[in-house]
């Protein structure tokens, strides 16, 4: 992307989630996103990375929960302090993205005549608990929504290629190719889904026509913010006295506004009433690491299907998960077959595979979220 483009480019990574289904390694005082699971780096770092492909430090944004803006600030020391931004409330993903809007708006204004080639820049969304590959493909891909979003009004958004009849992830269904640039088609978009039973999943796959919801989005500042004021108005109103003169924030007014909000996503709030959303099909590799199940195939195989991270011994055992926070540590395996075994600390996780979904409601009996045991 170039310098002058660049300039004109926000970048909004969402790092506020839990992680409660990769206890006991994730907590509510160390989420997934600040774990080192797969390539190099935490998974915040990693998509810092990402962002940084697309424009300069001080157009990266990160929210994330207050009590987590030290870690941020430890993990990303080339961010400016400033655009580390704590929620002082869960409120969902539309609170967050309104937020954004609003700084990128003053900050813009701030910045005319001096980095800023226009008054109107794109604003692009990303989470920090994505496994994205290769990066060269997805600054291609955005890059080209970044085009798009520029000489429109349409909100984008980056589907995935299902590769199974995944259950988990909510789905887009393409309509009509609308332009095409760079070699990279831009899609309407006929609606979103939520998340499927198995046998809906199946017609998704087998039609060719829908795609996994990537949760990153990409549109102009002047065209989302219209978009609050036509469907949350009360965000905007909510959040717009927290933005001082130049951008900076109001904690006071932060905590105030995001307690009037309710809790709404993005996705439910703003994209499925929005006016004109377009979409681009993924070149990359995504995958939103879910849970251990979906980690494991980032693992190395010892070739009974044990997948692993540590020393492992394994006799007659198969179709294990294993993970040890400390590289060294050796786990032995027994005659056992289909099971989830995490060191981390003093805390064990043994589990059947079948059943991973169910650590989250396992953290809460333990009383992981709440911070207690």
């Amino acid at each position: 992307m170039s310098a002058s483009r660049s300039g004109d480019v926000f970048v909004l990574i969402m790092a506020g989630g839990a992680g409660t289904r990769f206890w006991p390694l994730s907590t509510e005082e160390k989420p997934k996103q600040f774990l080192s699971l797969v390539g190099e780096g935490t998974l915040l770092q990693q998509s810092y990375a990402r962002a940084r492909a697309l424009t300069e430090p001080e157009n990266v944004l990160v929210l994330t929960a207050a009590r987590f803006r030290e870690e941020v600030a430890r993990e990303l020391p080339e961010l400016p302090p400033g655009n580390i931004i704590g929620e002082p409330m869960r409120r969902d993903t539309a609170a967050p993205v309104a937020l954004a809007a609003l700084l990128a708006e003053a900050r813009t204004a701030a910045g005319v005549g001096e980095k800023r080639a226009s008054q109107n820049p794109v604003m692009v969304v990303l989470t920090a608990d994505h496994r994205i590959e290769p990066t060269a493909a997805f600054v291609k891909d955005v890059e080209a929504a970044v085009e798009g979003a520029g000489q429109s009004k349409a909100l984008y958004t980056l589907g995935v290629s299902p590769t199974y009849a995944a259950t988990g992830y909510g789905y887009l269904e393409r309509g009509n190719p609308v332009e095409e640039s760079g070699g990279t088609k831009h899609y309407q978009l006929k609606q979103f889904r939520e998340k499927p039973d198995e046998p809906t999943a199946r017609r998704y796959l087998d039609s060719g026509r829908f795609y996994w919801n990537s949760g990153m989005f990409v549109w102009s500042v002047a065209t989302i913010l219209a978009e609050y004021v036509r469907q949350l108005p009360g965000h905007l109103e909510a959040l717009r006295p927290a933005i001082r003169s130049g951008g900076e924030l109001d904690p006071q007014a932060l905590s105030d506004g995001f307690a009037e909000l309710p809790s709404v996503s993005i996705d439910f709030g703003i994209m499925e009433g929005a006016e004109e959303i377009r979409m681009i099909e993924a070149s990359f590799e995504w995958d939103d690491i879910g849970g251990w199940p979906s980690l494991a195939e980032f693992l190395p195989d010892d070739g009974e299907g044990n997948r692993y991270r540590g020393r492992l011994r394994a006799l007659e055992a198969r179709g294990n998960v294993v993970f040890a926070e400390d590289a060294e540590e050796l786990i032995a395996l027994l005659g056992v077959e289909g099971l989830i075994v995490v060191r981390s600390g003093n805390r064990t996780l043994i589990a059947d595979r079948s059943r991973a979904e169910e650590i989250k409601r396992l953290t809460q009996d333990l009383g992981e979220s709440s911070g207690k045991g």
